[in-house]
């Protein structure tokens, strides 16, 4: 995986993360969803050789796909290996969480045996983490469900950054081999929901078999299914639901006849629920409880048709995909946020900051407070059709004209900056740059845990400050940046004192007091300027501030 002190990087991963778990649920058959998901670790985890092992029916465990390596692939693909042989594996080596590592070092005595492998000589790692080609790293895919029946092995080698993954690496390799153990479950439903269709409509003389094999898939599949009228005034009416969907949103089977899924879905999803086509239509979208909350889920549309009449009815499979969706907000929060402090990062600090500047300075005279509202509701203008005191390009308080990076109707509030430090009147976005003092001593003298209490406190002190809808961010180190609109230059500076009061009193940490000081440079964001700028500009006053001071006693410890 890449480095993971990189968020941006992490982010990007993320986002290929996304799409191979995406593309496991539009694989048409199980061999396609077998060979998707050795391809999905090539292309979302950063390997680049994987193989996935499935557990045949007489318990054995076969090569089904791989990926990487069209050598490795004709040696090894079909070839199989003894249950026996797998348990041995997945209970040696270091246990990472599901995941099972077998370092070099232990598993040469498996080279023997019977299981498929691919393994090339190599030298003495240089470094504590650095992968060997005979380390092993394998991830189970367990069904759904409480007994964690083995349904197969995704096997993995060479890290493209040639490093053991580590902790977020490991957690991405545990949620993906999970949601391929859901697609393979999902693609051997699928396969067997289809076989039953397919005996409904060509095997009259099996009917009663037939209805009965559907109906045992139907009613105990794992995740929720659904059967919906097609054609005529109660079209889309729910006609039939199984267990796992009345359990998922917490409604009886007779209750559910009542309503179609338009009903059912969060009203910010029914465009994507009418966008969805009937055949083969596949969305993920919000459906509603009985308690008044939402669950995230993936449906899946088939349709069962007549020969002679056509369309009969459709056929619905509701896949409960929260606890991805909570993984996604997870790993994303992680990636824009300090490890230390749970404040924003500097990644995220500039893209907030970036979000509210454009490349197209705009300066007027002040304004009161009435006419920055009557600006932003499309209110009162001044002679030349702009409206005073608030900077805007357009009458009403908008950019409507093309601006880099946005379309022909970009609704932009543009950022103006005070004149000076006088308080002409004029609120912009205030740009509070903070280094504490005495900090570096903190740490010399009691050592880094004691420093991370204090960095800890300071931003608790900080967001408590501040009004709900600020911004307070760790750019790194003992220094911390504050975004707060809607502020004049007097307000800016009472917030700045108020600030440094907060931090001034004592922190406890361990039984002992310390003191750390703060200087704050009180910078603004006005469009025309960069983030570099804006936070330059805000960090040169942190500076002057702190020399302006220089000769007044600061004490920290």
């Amino acid at each position: 995986m890449e480095t993971e002190s990189e968020p941006y990087v992490r982010l990007a991963t993320l986002r290929q993360l996304h799409q191979v778990v995406t593309d496991l649920n539009t694989a048409r058959s199980l061999a396609d969803t077998l060979q998707t998901v050795a391809d999905g670790v090539i292309a979302g985890l950063g390997y680049e050789l994987a193989c996935v092992n499935l557990v045949r029916p007489d318990g054995d465990l076969v090569v089904a796909a791989f990926a990487g390596n069209a050598a490795a692939e004709a040696l090894i693909t079909g070839r199989v290996g003894s249950r026996a042989s797998w348990e041995r594996r997945l209970t040696m080596g270091e246990g990472w969480g599901d995941l099972r590592f077998i370092p070099h070092t232990e598993g040469w005595v498996l080279l023997e045996d019977d299981v498929p492998q691919w393994y090339t000589e190599g030298p003495e790692p240089r470094f504590e983490d650095e992968w060997h080609p005979q380390d092993r790293l394998y991830a189970p895919m367990y069904a759904s469900g409480g007994g964690r029946e083995l349904l197969g092995v995704i096997s993995v080698d060479k890290p493209r950054n040639g490093r053991r993954p580590g902790a977020w690496g490991r957690e991405a390799l545990q949620m993906y081999a999970s949601q391929s153990a859901i697609a393979i479950s999902n693609a051997r439903l699928r396969a067997n929901m289809q076989r039953a269709l397919v005996r409904l409509e060509r095997e009259q003389q099996a009917l009663r078999a037939s209805e009965e094999s559907f109906r045992q898939a139907f009613e105990y599949a794992p995740s929720g299914m659904a059967i919906a009228e097609m054609g005529g005034d109660q079209h889309g009416r729910l006609l039939r639901t199984n267990d796992a969907l009345c359990r998922l949103l917490g409604r009886p089977a007779a209750v559910m006849r009542r309503y179609s899924f338009a009903d059912l879905v969060h009203p910010e999803d029914i465009g994507l629920l009418l966008r969805t086509s009937a055949e083969g239509g596949r969305a993920e979208l919000r459906l509603g409880r009985r308690d008044g909350s939402y669950v995230w889920v993936s449906l899946r549309n088939s349709v069962v048709a007549d020969t002679a009449d056509g369309p009969r009815f459709l056929l619905t499979h509701v896949e409960d995909i929260e606890e991805r969706k909570r993984h996604e907000l997870q790993l994303a929060h992680r990636a824009s946020h300090d490890s230390l402090t749970g404040l924003p990062n500097s990644a995220e600090l500039r893209a907030r900051l970036s979000a509210r500047l454009c490349q197209r300075p705009y300066a007027v005279g002040p304004a009161s407070a009435v006419e920055a509202l009557d600006a932003a509701y499309g209110g009162a203008h001044d002679g030349r059709g702009e409206t005073p005191g608030h900077a805007v390009c357009a009458p009403g308080g908008f950019d409507f004209d093309p601006v880099p990076g946005g379309g022909p109707f970009d609704h932009h509030v543009h950022m103006v900056a005070p004149e000076g430090d006088v308080d002409d009147g004029t609120k912009g976005l205030a740009v509070l740059f903070c280094d504490l003092d005495g900090f570096k001593s903190i740490n010399d003298r009691f050592g880094h845990n004691t420093g991370d209490a204090v960095l800890i406190e300071v931003a608790r002190r900080l967001t408590t400050g501040v009004r709900d809808g600020d911004t307070v961010a760790r750019l790194g180190g003992d220094e911390f940046v504050v975004l707060a609109d809607g502020l004049g230059a007097a307000d800016a500076a009472d917030l700045a004192v108020r600030l440094r009061n907060a931090i001034i009193p004592p922190i406890r940490v361990d039984g002992r007091a310390v003191r750390v000081g703060a200087s704050f440079g009180i910078g603004w964001a006005s469009c025309g300027m960069s983030v570099e700028e804006v936070l330059r500009s805000a960090d040169q006053r942190m500076y002057i501030e702190k020399r302006s001071r220089a000769k007044v006693h600061r004490r920290a410890g």
